[in-house]
């Protein structure tokens, strides 16, 4: 009986989801468009940054140099004076101003380590700490190759053999997309478990559910596992369509695999999205709670910045968080291609970790339901 109730009343949560427009446009939109979007926004390298050139040598090696700039990395480099630096950089024109002073080239063949200015505006981020070390890789590249008269050998001493393992190619939209998958699944899983209690609330249905045959137990489960499905099939969907079909992104590991780590992340998630839920009184403070626990469940669980380089207090009070192990299950079976015998204790930890945010979730939920009966 108490399975029947739990399969009935799922039922019923997907029904009120599928009346909902703009809940059903929010996990199309998360699981299609936001996918492509975190994959493609971030530039891979340096791309069509402008800049301009401050030549007061007018010499062949500061010619050499200007003509190092081309596309698709840099915009045709402007020739413009000393006096136009300053107001090219204001206006935001151009994001790098290379200055090369008079007499470079003399004082550089006569080893007086001549120094070349770089202005770069600081406040176009990935241009400025990417574009710099192309600069200065660029500049010395020329240099040198000015003062070997172009001869190739004796290029370097020691040759790097660089081999980027599970990305070749050092594929920014590899990363990006595949996490906002993972932190998708992280965000709707607790907002459509919170929304899906309040909207009872609001709607004076939770009160017609309390003088029915059946538990918190029964209540709180059916809300679990229908729109824990919901954002299964999301997921799945979005991976095999989206990042493989349109992005043409890899996936080395299991899918099913996956999947099942997903659907422990879920458990757990959903779970925080009923407490959370509980704890609101409507969904305008549901959302700004929402706020406050998801930012730091995704920003501090691995996927954006490595946990090694967070504080050691802030990795230890992450590790009850089922987002930090669910980003290093997925990371380990989409991009390493691990297998069941290397991720298994990640999968009970997050299981753990999933059964105890149920019973302390349901142990409040029946609290609450009392005070409303």
């Amino acid at each position: 009986m108490r399975m029947a109730n739990i399969a009935r009343l799922g039922v019923k949560e997907l029904r009120s989801l599928a009346s909902d427009t703009i809940m059903l446009v929010l996990i199309v939109y998360t699981f299609s468009l936001d996918i492509y979007v975190a994959a493609t926004v971030m530039p891979e390298t340096l791309h069509n940054a402008p800049i301009a050139i401050v030549d007061e040598d007018a010499s062949p090696l500061s010619s050499r140099i200007a003509d190092a700039f081309y596309p698709p990395r840099f915009q045709l480099p402007a020739p413009i004076t000393l006096g136009q630096a300053d107001r090219g950089l204001d206006e935001g024109t151009y994001t790098f101003v290379l200055d090369i002073p008079p007499d470079f080239q003399r004082d550089l063949l006569a080893r007086r380590r001549p120094s070349v200015q770089l202005n770069v505006d600081a406040t176009r981020m990935t241009q400025a700490f990417t574009g710099s070390g192309y600069i200065q890789l660029m500049v010395d590249q020329e240099v040198t190759t000015f003062l070997r008269h172009d001869l190739p050998e004796g290029v370097a001493p020691v040759d790097l053999a660089l081999r980027a393992s599970f990305n070749p190619s050092l594929t920014q939209a590899w990363f990006g997309s595949v996490m906002q998958v993972i932190n998708n699944v992280t965000m709707l899983s607790i907002i459509l478990t919170g929304a899906a209690l309040i909207r009872e609330r609001e709607h004076g249905t939770i009160e017609h559910l309390l003088v029915m045959p059946v538990v918190p137990f029964e209540i709180m489960t059916a809300k679990i596992w229908s729109m824990g499905l919901v954002v299964l099939v999301g997921c799945c969907c979005s991976l095999i369509f989206m990042v493989q079909g349109v992005l043409h992104i890899p996936i080395e590991g299991s899918m099913p695999l996956f999947l099942v780590s997903a659907a422990l992340d879920i458990f757990a998630t959903t779970a925080l999205g009923i407490f959370l839920g509980t704890i609101a009184r409507s969904m305008q403070q549901f959302g700004i709670i929402m706020i406050l626990i998801l930012i730091p469940l995704q920003v501090l669980s691995g996927g954006t910045t490595s946990r090694d380089s967070m504080p050691e207090i802030v990795q230890a009070l992450m590790t009850v968080a089922p987002t930090t192990h669910f980003v290093s299950l997925a990371q380990a079976i989409l991009y390493r291609g691990a297998g069941f015998d290397i991720v298994w204790p990640e999968f009970l930890i997050l299981f753990a970790i999933g059964a105890a945010f149920f019973g302390v979730t349901l142990w409040y939920f029946r609290r609450a339901m009392k005070n409303m009966s």
